[in-house]
């Protein structure tokens, strides 16, 4: 085995070119394989591993023994059942086969916009959560608060546990370190009312019938998604992950007016921070590559579908381009002819630097791919994609200082901490603080969790 500590600095310095806005010396392999996958690649039972995720590891350990990849292939699962069974959750449900799925419930109702955008935070905990989780009923608080601290408890505990397994094979193997405390998930507004809230259908009608008042509640909800999406730590090695669901199914000019005030907003602010995003474009966005060239430089955008030709052409001079591969291919085709179409993406994609490898979308299922093609690919970019000119310097250099724009980070509810409460009476020193603090985002970004 090649030495782990050798082969990891490799890693983070070719990761590090591209952010740091040089050619690498060969192109980074990004293969991120969920919970699921990898249960199914070991022969596991689903349900037990998702009820307990350390008995993940000996297949996740096989894995990165099987394919190679600069990242672990590992990906923490997003879904785990412990906090939704506790929650007695209706949008989220295991199905027999092991798999939660979203069951498409609706938690906003039309009549509850005026108070959604007068106090978002109000109306997200009294009315949409009890709508999402039967065991959220405010007329028995005392139940309810205490399925809210198991659920929070095993939310928790879940995720501690597969990261802990993350870390671990990211030492044996490594693989590029991405400290968690640097990396962020949230939605945008919009998909953030259109998913659990207003569902597709609510939100399409909204769309058609009422477009004043969803552009009041994008508004309203900023503050939230853009607080939920802030990592631990600001490092321009991490990223705040937003998947973008709802344009490939818009008009252009209801996208224009509707999605992407809110949206360009959220990625400048995090820009002005020093954060960059990692977008995934979900299904078709080339009418909309003009507006992602619009957003700060060296913004990573992950692409379901599209010309590879003309996403380089337009934005591969100054955004880093990931995805476009074709998942399908690794179960129609040959390893031999997997290896050729991807070295005919790398050709597209790869010059100039700025490309990460990455598939269109990631695998649900052990039956979405072929394991013999899949290391095919891996091993194709691996010894194919080596920069002749590494180290050069590329265009459009991220610089959060080109940005003035200024974060609304400052949440008011009456359920969200006042520190002129915990003042009262008594002296607070700062590193109590920080101590409540941490415990408060840690609540608030579990209940924003829960509706993502």
């Amino acid at each position: 085995m090649v030495n782990a500590k050798q082969l990891q600095q490799e890693r983070i310095r070719i990761f590090h070119d591209i952010y740091d806005n040089k050619i690498p010396k060969r192109v980074p392999i990004n293969i991120g394989l969920l919970f699921e996958v990898i249960a199914q690649f070991g022969n596991l039972d689903l349900k037990k591993v998702l009820w307990n995720p350390e008995l993940i590891y000996d297949a996740a350990d096989a894995m990165c023994q099987t394919v190679y990849s600069d990242v672990c292939p590992l990906m923490s699962s997003l879904r785990y059942p412990s906090y939704y069974k506790i929650l007695k959750s209706k949008s989220f449900v295991m199905a027999s086969n092991g798999f939660i799925q979203h069951t498409g419930v609706m938690g906003m109702y039309l009549e509850d916009y005026d108070y959604l955008i007068e106090k978002p935070y109000e109306c997200i905990v009294e009315r949409v959560l009890p709508r999402l989780y039967k065991a959220i009923d405010w007329n028995e608080p005392i139940n309810s608060a205490f399925s809210l601290m198991k659920a929070f408890y095993a939310y928790n505990n879940e995720f501690a546990q597969a990261n802990r397994i993350i870390q671990n094979l990211i030492q044996n193997y490594g693989y590029y370190p991405q400290n968690p405390l640097y990396y962020g998930f949230t939605q945008t507004p919009f998909d953030f009312l259109a998913d659990q809230l207003r569902g597709f259908k609510g939100i399409s009608k909204d769309i058609r019938k009422i477009p004043d008042k969803i552009e009041k509640a994008c508004e309203a909800l900023y503050p939230l998604a853009f607080a939920k999406g802030l990592p631990k730590e600001i490092s321009k090695y991490g990223y705040v992950f937003i998947p973008l669901h709802m344009p490939a199914f818009m008009r252009e000019k209801d996208f224009e007016r509707l999605y992407w005030p809110t949206f360009k907003r959220m990625v400048d602010e995090y820009a002005s921070l020093g954060l960059r995003c990692n977008l995934f474009c979900e299904h078709d966005w080339n009418r909309y590559l003009d507006y992602l060239y619009e957003l700060p430089q060296n913004t990573i955008l992950m692409f379901e579908y599209g010309d590879p030709k003309l996403i380089k052409q337009k934005l591969g001079k100054k955004h880093i381009i990931t995805g476009l591969y074709p998942l399908i291919n690794l179960k129609t085709k040959s390893p031999e002819q997997c290896a050729d179409e991807v070295k005919r993406y790398m050709d597209i994609l790869a010059p100039g630097g700025k490309y990460i490898f990455g598939f269109d979308k990631s695998p649900l299922s052990l039956n979405d791919l072929n394991i013999d093609s899949l290391r095919a690919v891996a091993n194709t970019v691996r010894d194919y994609g080596i920069y002749s000119n590494p180290g050069n310097n590329t265009n459009f250099e991220f610089d959060n200082k080109k940005y003035n724009a200024k974060p609304s980070i400052t949440l008011k509810s009456k359920y969200l901490m006042s520190w002129d409460y915990y003042k009262l009476g008594c002296k607070i020193s700062d590193f109590e603080q920080q101590k409540i603090k941490y415990i408060e985002d840690g609540i608030f970004e579990f209940i924003m969790f829960l509706l993502l």
